[in-house]
């Protein structure tokens, strides 16, 4: 922003009664040849003289940012980029480049699980690598020794606990389901059954709308298409949320190993123990599809 544009935004949107006397106080002080970015908090009662220190200074306000919900690392890199002096290229270059990721301890794949979505604060001219060493305390923050001994309990790393919690997050929009889901996935992972999660495939065809898993779908050739390759995919479907991490830290303990969205399409599941009931439920569903000729 230019010295003048300041001026008009201080008399349209901060109401300065005197933006004569602003300009005044701001050339003694040599304030137009030093003029800081940030985002400033202008309060009702401040007078010129402490207003225009307060700017040359660079004594800037911090704001909140929010992010949750956030599918792609294109989704969080415009998040960040309406909220946020850095541009998207920049943050681009970062969640892009296999050296720094690797130093922060993921690849290009998993570094979108190092973001815990959360409200922040942080000053808005932040730059992008400060912003990202921001992110990596807060994940080292959540990942405590209480939740990384539980990862570790149930053999996983935080990464694969992440890429477990998008891919319940993405089967269930039911939160008390979590547990239950994770659980059923840790059912099949400890006896090396093959997760065929439908949310997997999605990603796979990148197509989250796609209402209908047919056996053609199952054929694309991925390493996300869990139908093909056992264990886990190589990267989130999404950012995990919190409730979807811990939901994962502390699974539902039971014997199911098969689900099916139920027939009401609630979005909610029939779990099942065996193949024959899990055929049953998913006659039932398949039924209803037919019959909103949903295809």
């Amino acid at each position: 922003m230019t010295f003048d544009g300041l001026c008009r935004q201080l008399a349209d949107s901060a109401n300065c009664e005197s933006v004569a006397s602003f300009r005044r106080v701001a050339s003694i002080l040599k304030y137009p040849d030093n003029m800081k970015t940030g985002c400033y908090a202008i309060e009702p009662s401040v007078d010129n003289l402490s207003l225009v220190r307060d700017l040359r200074s660079g004594h800037q306000h911090a704001i909140t940012v929010t992010f949750n919900n956030i599918r792609t690392k294109d989704n969080l890199i415009e998040a960040l980029d309406k909220r946020l002096m850095l541009t998207a290229g920049e943050l681009e270059g970062f969640l892009n480049d296999s050296v720094w990721c690797a130093s922060m301890g993921f690849n290009t794949e998993t570094i979108s699980t190092m973001f815990i979505p959360n409200t922040y604060e942080v000053y808005w001219n932040t730059s992008a690598k400060n912003f990202m060493n921001r992110m990596k305390k807060e994940y080292d923050r959540f990942w405590n020794d209480s939740r990384k001994a539980k990862a570790k309990e149930i053999g996983m790393t935080p990464v694969e606990v992440a890429i477990l919690a998008s891919i319940v997050e993405e089967e269930t929009a039911a939160y008390d389901e979590y547990p239950v889901v994770a659980g059923l996935y840790i059912n099949r992972l400890k006896r090396n059954i093959p997760l065929q999660a439908d949310p997997t495939v999605k990603f796979a065809w990148g197509d989250f709308t796609l209402q209908r898993i047919l056996f053609s779908h199952l054929e694309i050739d991925s390493p996300y298409n869990t139908y093909k390759h056992t264990g886990l995919p190589p990267g989130p479907l999404r950012i995990p949320s919190i409730k979807g991490l811990d939901a994962v830290l502390n699974y539902q303990k039971h014997s199911y190993l098969y689900m099916c969205a139920k027939e009401d399409l609630s979005g909610r599941h029939n779990f099942a123990k065996t193949l024959a009931e899990h055929s049953r439920n998913a006659k039932k569903y398949q039924a209803e599809l037919n019959r909103r000729k949903i295809r």
